[in-house]
């Protein structure tokens, strides 16, 4: 994280070098504009003079680079992903460098996805309005517009276009070659997100730009992935906290006597925060209570962990991710992990979720747990074939002497039991109708997941995945209702909460 000192230097250092781009104003098209548009100092100095936005007060404004704006235009490469706090204005950054390079560079295709349609819509205003306050001869000449409409904005003179879309579309950005992509809250797009963006980049022609950027949501998901992985694909991180924005303050006193430990370290600290800074942490904290670093984030860590509507205790899957001490076997390419091995005169339920089989299915997962202690002892994760789930479940359930099958029965589940029929000497579970196979239904469900909630608040070192505790993490309230989250997968959080209702099941009956 860039100290206040080392922020303010950069953006001293823009601003002298805007002043000396900003000499000839007057000259805005042809070679003039391309040349502007070039470098870091150009643009900003263009959109100061060109650039009309509506601020949060209601009027119209030049577009003058705040601190955040700044930083990013020194900093950005080809590929950027940016991490920010709510209203650092980088949406709005992007969208007016996409709209000069746009204008300044023929045949430039631009393409930005908002994460729902309203915002979609909001986004393609900003642009319109953007090119409705041009100066009337570049309107009439170098911005002359062919159509703008539904989304779509076409240059007359130079070609470019200037689409706005949904990632709720089902075809966004597909058919075209992208010169300028520009992903906005990703966190948040609905669907499978991971699917969209692949899709989206695809299209990004060789040399293209893109920009991808959101507010965090939850250490899971699509943009969370990109995040963690960005240094290993040649992306370019930019993370800018709320204190960067300077209009983020309050005149609320703040005695000093009354400081934290983590106030105290964030005003002696690199972000060398203000009194009236922290009085409107305070705020913060008041407003948003534990949604505080997630829509106002302080570091990229933090943000992440603490965001999401995660079902189960956040902090208790932290510290039992960081306890584990991982398999001490793995087989058929990492699908199978053992943990603990069988134990003479032990019993164990082998609990299986199954799935159709194929690359863009989800996946088929096995539990292996002590009937007793509820203790996590193996675990199968594959996209395996009904054909292919039975018979490595066989295996795990040979393996853990005569373990009892406990198979959903549910979709694919039928298959993998006729499967496991023709095999002998095995236990298959059958439910209290007498039907073989565990029924899930929405009270079921809801049932087992309110009892995994308290296993892992209460009993945590049970779990020894870190692939189960993975899920865990991504698994969200969604008005009301348990799932995963949008791009996740819950198949090892069913098979496991399968396991532990037939444990509870047996004593019961015992």
């Amino acid at each position: 994280m860039a100290s206040r000192k080392s922020t303010a230097k950069v953006v001293e250092n823009a601003a002298r070098e805007v002043e000396g781009a900003s000499t000839e104003r007057t000259e805005w098209g042809g070679s003039a504009l391309r040349q502007r548009v070039a470098t870091a100092e150009g643009r900003i100095a263009l959109a100061e003079d060109l650039l009309r936005i509506r601020t949060k007060m209601g009027g119209v404004e030049p577009l003058r680079a705040n601190a955040a704006q700044m930083l990013f235009e020194q900093h950005h490469r080809r590929e950027s992903i940016v991490l920010k706090a709510r209203q650092m204005g980088l949406s709005t950054w992007i969208a007016g460098r996409f709209f000069l390079r746009a204008m300044a560079l023929p045949g430039t295709v631009t393409v930005h996805v908002a994460h729902t349609r309203e915002a979609a819509t909001a986004l393609f205003r900003m642009v319109g309005r953007m090119w409705a306050n041009l100066p009337e001869d570049m309107r009439a000449n170098q911005a002359k517009l062919l159509r703008n409409n539904a989304g779509e904005m076409v240059f007359a003179a130079g070609d470019s276009e200037i689409r706005v879309v949904s990632a709720a579309e089902p075809n966004a950005g597909r058919g075209l070659t992208i010169h300028q992509l520009h992903v906005s809250e990703l966190s948040r797009w609905q669907g499978d997100a991971a699917e969209t963006l692949a899709g989206l980049r695809a299209a990004l022609a060789p040399g293209g730009e893109l920009v991808m950027e959101s507010t965090p949501n939850g250490a899971f998901g699509c943009f969370y992935e990109q995040w963690v992985a960005a240094e290993r694909n040649g992306v370019t991180r930019h993370f800018f906290p709320w204190w960067i924005e300077p209009g983020y303050v309050s005149q609320r006193a703040v005695d000093t006597d009354s400081l934290s430990e983590d106030e105290a370290a964030l005003m002696s600290g690199p972000a060398a925060l203000r009194l009236e800074q922290i009085a409107f942490r305070r705020e913060l904290a008041e407003r948003y209570g534990p949604l505080r670093l997630q829509e106002f984030a302080e570091d990229p860590a933090t943000c992440f962990r603490e965001s999401g509507a995660c079902v189960f205790e956040s902090r208790v899957l932290l510290r039992r991710m960081a306890a584990l001490r991982g398999p001490i076997e793995r087989r058929r390419n990492g699908a199978v992990e053992i943990y603990w091995p069988p134990q003479p005169g032990r019993r164990y339920v082998v609990a299986i979720d199954p799935a159709g089989g194929g690359e863009d299915s989800d996946f088929s997962t096995a539990q292996v747990v002590d009937r007793a202690s509820g203790m996590q002892c193996a675990e199968m994760q594959a996209r395996f074939n009904p054909r292919d789930t039975a018979r490595a479940a066989a295996e795990l359930a040979r393996e853990y002497g005569g373990a009892l099958l406990v198979v959903e029965r549910n979709n694919h589940g039928a298959a993998v039991m006729a499967y496991l029929e023709r095999e002998s000497g095995f236990q298959l579970y059958r439910g209290p109708d007498g039907d073989l196979g565990w029924l899930t239904t929405s009270a079921s469900r809801d049932s087992m997941l309110g009892a995994l909630q308290v296993l892992l608040s209460n009993e945590a070192a049970l779990v020894q995945s870190g692939r189960l505790l993975t899920e865990c993490r991504s698994f969200v309230d969604k008005k009301g209702r348990m799932e995963a989250a949008a791009g996740a997968h819950d198949d090892l959080v069913m098979a496991m909460a399968i396991a532990q209702a037939v444990r509870r099941e047996g004593r019961k009956r015992e």
